[in-house]
């Protein structure tokens, strides 16, 4: 579904950007101007469907705000459905063609820059993310020492349960849990399983996850010894392998307690639990006597703008103007989007929300950065099907130091 419009800019006009996009050429050279003096401008944006359902939606609403603010474009829209999990895929295919502006997760991000798809910030927009976000977010959508992006909300999953079963220190440790109800969780899924051995000391792509040639390194005890665990847990009668929406059927008909999952399940969530409702960052497991922190991968979702654009200056400030704290703060209001803006993070209604507090305290306490790097594409498939080996029996307590280095090995030869 596309959507066109063209309106009027009117208002005060907001400092222009600086610093590299100064590369891309002034506002003259990039766009048509007019006898008024204004300069008209096409730009073509991708989001959510969510996002621009109608005319009074974020999108739309925030397209006119852009215009009341810079009287010096006329801007004609064409806004298209292009989510942020599909944003990598779809512009690589064709930068030149692809949008002006678009928003994306983190993780297509070494994918981008390699296509040469996204925009580096000018020093204005990386002022703004700096001052609005945690060092974490801010390298979420760092490659090479240079910025790209401008993250509007954290992308992770964190822990749901039902209060009526466990105490505040239950929700600290897995096994805990495991002893008082039933705790779902998708060993067979490649984005979550991981978490068990990330916590262990295994690592993706070096320490900070930015090194590719580092690879994987899902080897020795540190590994196996972790899916040693995951066949026991396999095998626990309180254990319920979530798959195909198995965890959350299960909080709504009784007999799941626990889902781990992200902040789009909220609303489901809270139909099935009702009051015993609550959320929390990620628990504890024990392994061989020791206490291990679960990590879940974390990044954000960002905007970015096309440095194939022809109008590369109205494309960049509004990029920017998408993440900053007031249409963030509008995102949360209207789709209950988690601001990624430390400030609206303790204002008191975004502080009351049990799943702004359990995602902010998953990225901050309970994570570790997902790796952008182009080689993580070939980790997935690999994960996954490890994790359905644990869950059918292939993968047992006895060859669990075998199949744990071939999948290690796996990797290696991939890269």
């Amino acid at each position: 579904m596309t959507d066109f419009r063209k309106i009027s800019g009117l208002g005060i006009a907001a400092a222009m950007l600086v610093g590299s996009l100064a590369a891309c050429g002034s506002s003259s050279a990039s766009s048509d101007s007019t006898s008024t003096g204004t300069s008209a401008v096409k730009l073509t944006v991708w989001a959510p469907q969510e996002d621009q359902q109608n005319s009074s939606s974020w999108l739309p609403t925030l397209e006119a705000s852009f215009e009341k603010a810079h009287p010096e474009y006329k801007i004609t829209w064409k806004n298209s459905v292009v989510s942020e999990g599909d944003a990598g895929t779809t512009v690589k295919q064709d930068p030149s063609a692809a949008a002006d502006v678009y928003m994306f997760s983190n993780d297509q991000l070494g994918t981008l820059v390699s296509a040469d798809a996204i925009g580096e910030l000018s020093d204005s927009a990386l002022a703004q993310v700096k001052s609005q976000n945690t060092k974490q977010m801010i390298t979420s959508v760092t490659q090479g020492g240079k910025v790209y992006g401008v993250p509007y909300t954290g992308n992770t999953w964190f822990m749901y349960y039902n209060k009526s079963k466990f105490s505040s220190s239950d929700v600290k440790s897995f096994d805990s849990m495991l002893q008082k109800g039933k705790v779902s969780f998708p060993i067979t899924n490649s984005w979550y399983m991981p978490a068990f051995y990330l916590g262990n000391g295994n690592t993706l792509y070096g320490k900070n996850g930015t090194n590719a040639k580092a690879g994987v390194d899902f080897s020795g005890t540190k590994a196996s010894d972790v899916t040693k665990y995951l066949v026991g847990l396999s095998k626990n009668s309180n254990f319920v392998s979530d798959a195909n929406g198995s965890g959350l059927a299960g909080l709504g008909n009784g007999s799941v307690d626990v889902l781990f999952s992200g902040s789009w399940d909220s609303a489901n969530v809270k139909k099935a639990l009702g009051d015993n409702y609550a959320a929390a960052q990620l628990p504890t497991y024990d392994l061989n006597g020791k206490s291990i922190q679960m990590e879940s991968f974390a990044g954000s979702k960002a905007v970015a703008y096309n440095p194939n654009t022809k109008y590369p200056q109205a494309a960049s400030e509004f990029a920017a103007y998408l993440g900053s704290a007031k249409a963030q703060k509008l995102h949360y209001t209207m789709r209950g989007i988690i601001p990624a803006d430390q400030t609206l993070l303790t204002d008191k209604t975004v502080a009351a929300d049990p799943v702004a507090v359990a995602q902010n305290d998953t990225i901050n306490n309970t994570s570790i950065l997902q790796p952008t790097v182009a080689a993580m594409s070939n980790f997935w498939t690999p994960a996954e099907n490890f994790g359905k080996a644990i869950m059918n029996g292939d993968v047992t307590a006895a060859n669990a130091v075998a199949k744990t280095e071939a999948w290690n090995a796996a990797y290696a030869s991939s890269n």
